[in-house]
C-alpha cells in the first residue's frame, strides 16, 4: 500500500510524552517550537509505504505514534526485516545527511501518526541549530549500535529462544519509556517474527509457547506482557 491521501494534523511536539525518553527529539525548548513549525504530521493506515529502499531520499520520518517495520529485499527476492521503530525514532535519517538513497523500506505495521519533514527544512534546521546536529549525530550512533547488536543478536546467539527473547526484551524496554511494566502490541505475524529473529515460523510459534508456560510472558490476544524480564535476559545471553 503506498503512501496516499493521509490524514494530517498540525504537529504538536512540545506536548508528546516521548520527546523526553527519544534521543532527537529532547530538544531545548526554543529549538523545539521550531522544529514543531516544521514539517506535517500524518495518520497512516496499516500497511502504507512511507519510502522504499532505493529510493532518493527526499525526507525524514519521525514516529510519533505506532510501529513502523523497516526491510531490504535481496536481489533473489527474499526480504529481511531489520527492525521495528517505535514511537521517538527518526527514519531515514543516515540517508537524508548524506545525500543517498534509502537503505530500507519503511512500512507502517499498525496505524500510526508520523510527522515528515522534507530533506531541505531538515537540512536547513540542523544547520540553524548545533543542538539539532549533535543531537542527530548521536541518533545515528545509537542507529549504528543497534545494527551491531542485532548483527550480533543474529550470529551469535546459541538458540533460537535466546534471539526471539531478545527481540521481545527490546521491543518490551521500548514500549516501558522507563515505565516498571513491559506491555507491547505483537503486530508482526508469526512469520514476520520469525524473520526477524532468523528461525522457522514454527519455531517461533513453539517458543512462544513455552514462554507463555514458563510465565516469562503473558499473551492476551496480540498485548503482550513481558512478566519476568530477568529470566528472558538470561536466555538472550
Amino acid at each position: 500500500m503506498s503512501l496516499l491521501s493521509p490524514t494530517r494534523h498540525p504537529s504538536d511536539c512540545t506536548h508528546c510524552e516521548y520527546r523526553s525518553l527519544r534521543m532527537f527529539c529532547n530538544l531545548s525548548p526554543d529549538t523545539l517550537r521550531e522544529f514543531d513549525a516544521i514539517g506535517m504530521q500524518m495518520k497512516l493506515p496499516k500497511g502504507a509505504i512511507l519510502f522504499q529502499e532505493d529510493d532518493p531520499s527526499a525526507a525524514v520520518v519521525v514516529i510519533c505514534d505506532g510501529q513502523v517495520k523497516l526491510s531490504c529485499t535481496s536481489k533473489e527476492g527474499k526480504t529481511l526485516i531489520l527492525k521495528i521503530a517505535t514511537p521517538g525514532d527518526v527514519i531515514g535519517l543516515g540517508a537524508v545527511i548524506s545525500n543517498t538513497r534509502y537503505e530500507v523500506t519503511a512500512e507502517t505495521i499498525e496505524p500510526t501518526l508520523v510527522k515528515n519533514i522534507r530533506r531541505e527544512d531538515f537540512l536547513a534546521f540542523l544547520e540553524r541549530h548545533g543542538q539539532a546536529s549533535m543531537h542527530a549525530a548521536k541518533a545515528l550512533s545509537e542507529e549504528y549500535k543497534s545494527a551491531f547488536f542485532d548483527a550480533r543478536r543474529l550470529a551469535l546467539s546459541p538458540s533460537a529462544a535466546g534471539r526471539l527473547a531478545t527481540v521481545l526484551l527490546d521491543w518490551g524496554r521500548a514500549a516501558a519509556c522507563g515505565k516498571p511494566e513491559m506491555r507491547f502490541t505483537m503486530a508482526l505475524t508469526h512469520e514476520e517474527l520469525a524473520n526477524l529473529a532468523g528461525t522457522s515460523r514454527e519455531t517461533v510459534t513453539r517458543v512462544l509457547g513455552r514462554f507463555k508456560k514458563d510465565k516469562l510472558i503473558q499473551v492476551r490476544g496480540s498485548s503482550i506482557v513481558i512478566i519476568n524480564p530477568d529470566r528472558l535476559a538470561l536466555l538472550s545471553s
